[in-house]
């Protein structure tokens, strides 16, 4: 099992963002803490500024980044609710956590890019291999479907 990175932090000044968007501070806290939501943003933020690479040539493609090695990075929020790591296809009403499909995701990239969205307006990005992810797996320390709660996910990251 490899390391765990502390790979940076994001910063926004939510004053001037509520008042450039015309919200409330409330509301733009409510939207960067939707993990759904602030998704696009935190990916680009995290390849320009983190990663220093490129996004992905399309939505659809299974992965989020690509580092300037050419490695493949997925990148997940942690929210108030935690954190899943199986495919966003496998999460939500109707969907179910196919095992096979995880897997095949984790030897497609190199690891994921997390960052702490329930922090904002200070988001903490961790760095962590593909074979940590596996490793929680196969010790059985992620929930059902890869599902972790935000405590337990913080006591994984050291956090």
């Amino acid at each position: 099992m490899t390391e765990i990175e502390r790979a940076g932090v994001l910063e926004w000044d939510l004053e001037s963002v509520a008042q450039s968007l015309h919200l409330t501070q409330g509301e733009v806290r409510e939207y960067f803490t939707d993990g759904r939501r602030v998704s696009f943003i935190l990916e680009r933020r995290i390849c320009r500024e983190i990663v220093k690479g490129t996004l992905s040539p399309s939505e659809g493609a299974g992965f989020d980044l690509i580092d300037e090695n050419g490695q493949k990075w997925e990148v997940r929020s942690i929210t108030s609710g935690g954190i899943y790591f199986c495919p966003s296809y496998m999460v939500g009403s109707g969907r179910r956590f196919d095992e096979d499909g995880f897997k095949a995701k984790l030897s497609e990239i190199s690891g994921y890019f997390v960052g702490d969205v329930a922090e904002f307006p200070k988001i903490p990005i961790y760095k962590i291999p593909e074979s940590t992810v596996r490793y929680w797996y196969e010790w059985g320390m992620l929930g059902a479907g890869t599902k972790v709660s935000r405590s337990r996910a913080l006591k994984l990251l050291g956090a």
